[in-house]
């Protein structure tokens, strides 16, 4: 009939566009598809199939909210986000993300009350988790608001993002009136400056530094129709400082410039100007910027005009300082070559920076950009940077570096109020600007900014079985989407993690340790001595004096080591005797063949191989120039000893795949072997791992070790039975909510998986159908790391 064939076209044309919507998400376009199907995988072009390519390493395999923040940000925004850094997103130094406008959908799933112990305490439960995210990296202390940590509270134009603060954990226990010299010579302004008071000139980025943290420089691709300040005349140590401040908007074309401050030496504004961008403003970021429609309306001033005032202003000697003053000289597309960055004057530990605002109060004594008032002050924040500079100089690093500001930080009094906390993620902002939300699925009220914030729709269930049903159901539908499980309805108590702490520690302690014997009552230890050395470093050796024949109990410091160990020397006839090698059997080793064969084929270690046996002598140089003969090799992962600043006689070797890596062992384990006595096999820690366990393992014979080893003789208590049984089953069931989403993520998803209690980090890239995860390392070697 009629009104059933118009019932039949309505519903086909929301089904229509319900399709359209699911295809495209919030690109709004069918770019990269040849047929608008992003279904068709043949249709799609593979030069602009989107991909993630992540280091192979990580320094201190540990990566930051911002770096994080940045991933996410480029994928949900797309070209939105490329515009405003010039097409390159800025990911840091950890991965890149390319033709984000091709992804289909960003899902992070956060896991409540799952720490890397739990991780690696259950980890031969979380078979899904282990095999399909492939790199994993840990994350610092996150704060009450750890979604808000990732979200990011502050648009990418606003210098004040880079602010990173310094985790609470890794100052405790420090006195800031007890600082002595030893403190001082590991602070990163020390290593750098050095104790001595430095003048203005030593205090200037030099040209690798500037093309490292983005600064236009001429040549550059992205800096052709940039204008030059021409200040190329000699600088000194008397050369006149004028500090700078900018202010933008959002358009189209990413952030424009909408107001330029700039004070001189004496802290005085000799120009302070608003600026017309030329593209329609989508955003005036009032909320940070204080640039509101009705102020800008009147302006005819443009960019241009900015920049010949500026270039008459500046003398041929000058120096600009500023707080992250990359973002303000790609604001006004100006080149200048002598700058003094204070984000990086005062940059801390793994290249942490802190905010201006918290270096104003806890430097200068200063409290700028209050939050009564809308909007930062360029003029005021200008003088900041300046002054901070100046006393930089003044007082010298010495001074800086025993103002423990890393301690200061978690001060009260520095602390944002919580109108700042409540501010709302830019990230939503955009999205609410192409009409989109973030879908936010959880069994608890946890990001209660997001739960209430009109940019997110929020769907609050009773039961993580619930959160599956409907993240399932409504992943699939949208461009955005938080997905949070919680274990338990409260976090385990402390006394359990403590236990298992405990446990874990000795475990790799116990699997790290074997057991030769028997020797002969004539044996020679200094032979046997150099001959277990030969797989690795040894943390103890001691004879075993108990038995009827002697044997050696040796602990190693890599679990690698100890495997080498026992496939090379069990049955072997050592000084004329057939020993065995073995580790401990107790009741926390028992599944320590389980646990070594599924680590040799963690996604992390079947590409890498660990070989041991490099002389002190051999330089990075020697090293790197001697495994460069072995085809396929992406990166060298060279330990360094914290104390002696010496490279360790082992280093573990990235390949391109596991079967590079297996054709490189045959080379090693040749007749040439690179004509080194080396001894290699396949991983089994990976890189975060290795640096838990260099720093967390003790010596299993040691009274607080004993302590907590539960002999299989012992009774077990209804602790253990709870630590043991509990987490174990929990686990499993968190791994397969975690499979069932997974595989119904649409093609083309990037999903990262969180755990913000001891900041394990997953990421995993989807690739073509549903569940394949596929990842592109980059080509890159690792720096040596303490």
């Amino acid at each position: 009939s009629p009104q059933r064939r118009r019932m039949d076209a309505a519903l086909d044309g929301k089904s229509k566009k319900r399709k359209q919507i699911q295809n495209k998400f919030f690109r709004g376009s069918g770019e990269g598809t040849a047929n608008g199907d992003p279904d068709d995988e043949e249709s799609q072009p593979k030069w602009k199939k989107a991909r993630l390519s992540t280091k192979l390493f990580v320094k201190n395999c540990e990566i930051s909210h911002d770096q994080l923040h940045q991933l996410l940000k480029s994928a949900v925004l797309g070209k939105q986000h490329e515009s405003t850094e010039q097409g390159v997103p800025n990911l840091g130094s950890w991965c890149h993300l390319s033709h984000p406008t091709h992804l289909n959908g960003v899902v992070v799933i956060v896991l409540q009350e799952v720490s890397q112990l739990l991780f690696y305490k259950f980890y031969l439960q979380f078979k899904h988790l282990r095999k399909a995210f492939r790199y994993r990296f840990r994350l610092p202390v996150p704060s009450a608001n750890f979604l808000a940590d990732i979200i990011g509270e502050q648009p990418n134009g606003n210098k004040e993002e880079e602010g990173i603060l310094p985790t609470p954990s890794a100052m405790q226990g420090r006195d800031i009136n007890l600082v002595t010299i030893t403190d001082l010579q590991n602070d990163p302004i020390i290593q750098k400056y050095g104790f001595e008071k430095v003048g203005l000139v030593r205090c200037l980025l030099t040209k690798e530094e500037m093309k490292k943290f983005d600064f236009p420089l001429q040549g550059l691709a992205n800096c052709r129709n940039f204008v030059s300040t021409e200040c190329v005349g000699p600088v000194s140590d008397s050369s006149p400082l004028f500090g700078l401040d900018c202010e933008m908007c959002l358009t189209p074309n990413g952030n424009e410039l909408t107001r330029v401050s700039l004070v001189d030496a004496e802290g005085h504004c000799v120009m302070d100007e608003l600026v017309k961008p030329d593209n329609k403003i989508l955003n005036y970021l009032t909320r940070f910027s204080g640039i509101t429609r009705k102020i800008l309306k009147p302006v005819t001033t443009k960019l241009r005009d900015v920049q010949a005032k500026l270039k008459k202003l500046l003398p041929p000697d000058a120096v600009l300082v500023g707080h992250s003053l990359n973002a303000d000289l790609q604001a006004l597309q100006m080149i200048h070559p002598n700058v003094i960055d204070t984000s990086l004057l005062f940059v801390r530990n793994l290249g942490r920076r802190f905010k201006l605002k918290f270096l104003a109060k806890a430097v200068l004594g200063k409290e700028i950009q209050c939050p009564d008032r809308v909007g930062h002050d360029s003029t005021e924040d200008a003088v900041a940077t300046l002054e901070l500079a100046q006393y930089f100089i003044k007082h010298g690093p010495k001074k800086i570096a025993e103002m423990k500001l890393d301690t200061a930080v978690n001060s009260q009094q520095f602390l944002a109020s919580p109108k700042q906390k409540n501010t709302l993620p830019f990230i939503l902002e955009c999205l609410d600007l192409t009409g989109r939300k973030l879908l936010f699925l959880s069994q608890k009220a946890g990001g209660s900014t997001l739960m209430s914030s009109r940019f997110c729709r929020s769907i609050l269930c009773t039961s993580d079985e619930e959160v599956l049903e409907q993240a399932q159901a409504e992943v699939p539908l949208s461009s955005f989407s938080v997905i949070q499980f919680s274990q338990w309805p409260h976090p385990l108590p402390p006394s359990l993690t403590v236990e298992m702490h405990k446990k874990m520690k000795v475990k790799w302690a116990e699997m790290s340790t074997v057991y030769a014997g028997p020797f002969g009552g004539s044996f020679c230890l200094k032979p046997l001595k150099k001959l277990f050395a030969s797989f690795g470093p040894v943390h103890s050796l001691a004879v075993i004096l108990e038995t009827d024949e002697p044997y050696l109990c040796i602990q190693y410091g890599v679990l690698e080591a100890a495997q080498l160990a026992i496939e090379t020397l069990n049955g072997a006839c050592v000084q004329g005797v057939r020993i065995k090698v073995q580790r401990p059997v107790q009741e926390l080793t028992l599944d320590c063949d389980t646990m070594v064969s599924t680590l040799e084929t963690d996604p992390e270690n079947e590409s890498t191989i660990y070989v041991n046996g490099m002389k002190e002598s051999y330089t990075e140089e020697d090293m790197s120039q001697k495994f460069s003969l072995l085809p396929s090799l992406e990166a060298v992962f060279l330990p360094v000893d914290p104390q002696s600043k010496k490279h360790k006689k082992y280093c573990f070797l990235k390949f391109r795949s596991s079967e590079c890596a297996q054709n490189a062992l045959k080379i090693l384990h040749g007749p040439t072997g690179l004509s080194w006595k080396l001894v290699c096999r396949r991983a089994l820690t990976p890189s975060h791992l290795h640096e838990w366990i260099c720093h967390s393992c003790p010596d299993p014979r040691s009274p607080q070790a004993s302590d907590v080893v539960p002999l299989a003789s012992k009774e077990k208590s209804p602790l253990v039975n709870k630590v043991t049984d509990v987490p174990s089953i929990a686990m499993s069931r968190l791994d397969e909510r975690i499979a069932k989403l997974h595989g119904r993520l649409p093609p083309h998803t990037l999903c990262t998986t969180d755990a913000p209690v001891h900041h394990l980090l997953s990421v995993s890239w989807v690739s073509g159908r549903a569940g394949h995860c596929e990842n592109k390392e980059m080509k890159q070697p690792l720096p040596s790391r303490s």
